[in-house]
């Protein structure tokens, strides 16, 4: 299966399929899990043709989460999701399973053939309208130590819709994402969903980090070339149309914005 490598030409664009309600969550309606199925895959294939670079599968429809998810059809939902989209798409597929279930998106991705995760609050405690969200670092590389795999990690330092239990500097939590919970890779947000974040939070991680620092949140193309030192784009919102589906002209006036930034 295809594995997330960041590009070297220009920024890597990892496109959000927004899920709707899964089996277990609190706003799940009985929709019959195939049909969520071909949601995903259809959506995912959109963006596989725009040509994105990746696809990352997410609950968001799932609110109010929990901290981590407990109930057992959810993440059975989130794997049967999973193992379709990796068969019907050639792009690298990522699991995101919120609020801050890392370790169990890493196990989905293991079994599943999905490569790489996102984690809200991988290395620092954050307060949220969830709660108190504890890092989950150590819990996500013993699940890939048990499963003797390698699943890539994109942290979020400074998360949206929550707030650092911490005086740190967003350099020092960056530092010890990567040099003690060994993130792969780090993702800066605006404050809420949709929101951009401030430029100048990207340049100072850029410049104090030998480490890639996607944007997650926010992108779209009239402003991203504000973020000319993002090594990746993780774009969820600007795609969708009203119905919630991935739009095909706009996954490709996205790409387009980002092969603009390509890499003299």
């Amino acid at each position: 299966m295809p594995t997330l490598k960041f590009r070297d030409d220009r920024p890597t664009l990892i496109g959000v399929v927004h899920l709707p309600p899964l089996p277990g969550s609190i706003r799940y309606g009985g929709l019959d899990i195939s049909t969520i199925v071909d949601f995903a895959v259809r959506n995912a294939r959109v963006l596989d043709e725009a040509g994105f670079d990746a696809v990352i599968l997410e609950n968001y429809n799932d609110y109010p989460f929990r901290v981590r998810v407990r109930e057992a059809e959810t993440i059975a939902s989130m794997a049967i999701i999973a193992r379709e989209v990796v068969r019907s798409v050639n792009i690298p597929v990522g699991i995101n399973l919120l609020r801050n279930s890392g370790p169990e998106a890493a196990a989905i991705a293991a079994v599943t053939g999905a490569s790489f995760i996102r984690s809200n609050a991988y290395c620092e405690a954050v307060v949220s309208v969830e709660g108190l969200i504890e890092p989950v670092a150590r819990e996500v590389l013993e699940v890939m130590t048990r499963l003797n795999t390698k699943i890539t990690v994109l942290a979020d330092i400074f998360v949206k819709h929550a707030s650092p239990l911490h005086r740190m500097t967003i350099e020092d939590v960056a530092r010890d994402c990567v040099e003690r919970a060994l993130a792969d890779a780090l993702v800066i947000t605006g404050p809420r969903t949709g929101e951009p974040p401030d430029p100048l939070l990207l340049r100072r991680v850029v410049k104090a980090m030998n480490a890639k620092v996607l944007v997650g949140s926010g992108i779209n193309p009239n402003n991203i070339g504000d973020y000319r030192e993002a090594h990746g784009f993780i774009v969820g919102t600007y795609l969708k149309d009203e119905e919630g589906q991935i739009d095909l002209a706009k996954a490709r006036n996205m790409v387009n914005a980002v092969k603009a930034l390509t890499k003299p």
